[in-house]
């Protein structure tokens, strides 16, 4: 994506006076993209909360890069939050991920992060089996050990992503799950989210229900976010298991 594309959308939430208050960016890496600095300055100018998912490694730390960055958090403070991609708070699970030395290549990232003062979060994962609790223990130590000023407990902050296998059966959701989950369909993320993905190779940007389903075709809204105000229908798996079962988000 360019930074006029960013910047339409951006008009677009204007005239359909959205009530948005948070602009995620993610990927693959958001630093890959050459233009991300202009890109998260255009949604911070709008004074929305800015998100990046990001796994703090080498394209972050480009020096031109980090400059932006650094701008950024002088001028908006804790309006943006870096997310970081730390697959587990053990060094060899999270490399048996992401490749020998990633643990500590995304150390040096977060390092950086803090000292710098910017607001951090972590995603991790919880395909070991390890508990919820067991999890949040493992991050609050290493949090505890490198000074980062992130809670564990808290889920926004610290967000154990369960995994997105489509071969599991999980439990068909009918209009009658509401009731007896005691949930309003105005909880799930589909409600009030939206995921815009420019494809490699397309002309234009298109605008998907969800940031869970960006390689599912029936779940393309159109490419604006007026299309994008019709009904969704909560007929993937993901639906089940994440957003009615498991209540995902991806949002801080």
């Amino acid at each position: 994506m360019t930074p006029p594309e960013i910047v339409d959308y951006l008009d677009q939430i204007d005239q359909r006076d959205w009530p948005v208050s948070e602009i995620g960016f993610t990927g693959g890496e958001p630093f890959m993209n050459p233009e991300i600095i202009p890109m998260l300055r255009a949604s911070l100018e709008r004074g929305y909360d800015v998100l990046v998912l990001t796994n703090a490694m080498r394209p972050m730390m480009r020096k031109r890069v980090q400059d932006g960055l650094l701008g950024l958090r002088a001028e908006f403070g804790d309006k943006l939050t870096m997310r970081v991609s730390l697959d587990h708070f053990r060094p060899e699970l999270h490399d048996e991920e992401r490749g020998k030395g990633t643990y500590e290549i995304t150390l040096q990232g977060m390092r950086w992060l803090r000292d710098n003062g910017f607001r951090m979060a972590v995603a991790g994962r919880t395909v070991w089996g390890d508990s919820d609790a067991e999890s949040r223990a493992g991050y609050a130590r290493l949090f505890a050990e490198e000074g980062f000023a992130i809670d564990p407990a808290d889920p926004g902050m610290t967000v154990l992503f369960p995994e997105m296998d489509e071969k599991v059966e999980v439990p068909e959701i009918t209009t009658a799950c509401w009731g007896i989950l005691n949930k309003n369909p105005d909880d799930v993320m589909c409600a009030s989210s939206r995921m815009v993905v420019k494809r490699k190779g397309a002309e234009k940007p298109v605008v998907l229900a969800c940031t869970l389903l960006p390689y599912s075709p029936e779940f393309e809204m159109g490419e604006t976010l007026a299309e994008a105000e019709a009904d969704v229908k909560l007929n993937h798996r993901h639906c089940a298991k994440f957003c009615v079962l498991g209540g995902a988000s991806c949002s801080v």
